[in-house]
């Protein structure tokens, strides 16, 4: 018997108690050291006890409430079962960088995915509590409250938000590309947590995000709830958005942001 489509507003229910149990267990990891701490790709790409443990605490959580559901995760790879018609995306903690340094700006980002389409996400900032919630054609919320966007339609009055890569040649890269940019925008933010990157832009915090080198757990969460705020949300070019380049602007200010990323080759480089 084929599995039953399950329903968006229930998989936002379920990603929404694991991921607070989990930005409990981070928050309070935090507050007893930093431990454990290694890196991955190179040695500015930090991994802690806390992602490790926040990751398997909420695999878990979710095997627990639906057993036949995959989970892809950041530090653990893909889970067994594979081949079921959910998947969840997980960030144990986007921002780790910022954890190690005890800045307030990490996050636990958890998607749902149904057929390989995001259908609910959430992600909420352990350090602080705020906590964004999307599903698909339902809106974005923070905390309770719907998200429209930011509604700036002038490309030199926008503020922008991106990030930097681990690797120091593609940091250069990007370096160059803000150098062209940043002339056509009213000024450039870098938070360190692309998850929370994305909801700053949903709720109008920043009126525009764009970054090259993001995985599936980085934007998945984050992304839905910017595009049910109303931002577009894709690559460059009628690419979608993926490691070669998310980009989440209005309307208003998508075509002008993207035509100055090509022109600087913000999707090509290391």
């Amino acid at each position: 018997m084929a599995e039953r489509t399950p329903e968006p507003d229930h998989l936002l229910e379920i990603a929404v108690d694991v991921a607070r149990a989990a930005a409990r267990t981070a928050a309070e990891m935090r507050r007893a050291g930093v431990s454990g701490l290694a890196t991955k790709s190179t040695a500015t790409d930090a991994v802690t006890a806390a992602d490790r443990a926040v990751e398997r605490q909420a695999v878990a959580a979710l095997g627990e409430r639906r057993p036949a559901d995959s989970v892809l995760g950041e530090e653990y790879g893909d889970s067994v079962p594979a081949g079921g018609r959910v998947r969840w995306i997980l960030d144990p903690i986007d921002g780790t960088v910022n954890y190690l340094y005890g800045l307030p700006n990490y996050a636990v980002s958890l998607a749902a995915e149904v057929d390989g389409e995001v259908v609910a996400g959430v992600v909420h900032n352990a350090a602080t509590g705020a906590e964004w919630t999307a599903v698909r054609g339902g809106g974005a919320y923070r905390d309770g409250r719907r998200l429209t966007g930011s509604d700036q339609s002038e490309l030199a009055q926008a503020l922008v938000a991106t990030g930097f890569g681990y690797h120091s040649a593609r940091r250069v890269h990007q370096a160059q590309v803000l150098v062209g940019l940043i002339p056509h925008v009213r000024d450039i933010r870098r938070f360190g947590a692309a998850a929370i990157d994305l909801c700053l832009a949903a709720e109008g915090q920043v009126d525009a995000y764009f970054e090259k080198g993001l995985n599936p757990w980085d934007h998945a969460a984050g992304g839905l709830v910017a595009a049910e705020a109303g931002l577009l949300v894709a690559g460059l070019a009628g690419a979608p958005a993926g490691p070669q380049m998310v980009v989440a602007a209005p309307p208003a200010l998508f075509p002008a942001l993207q035509g100055h990323l090509i022109r600087l080759d913000a999707a090509g480089g290391p």
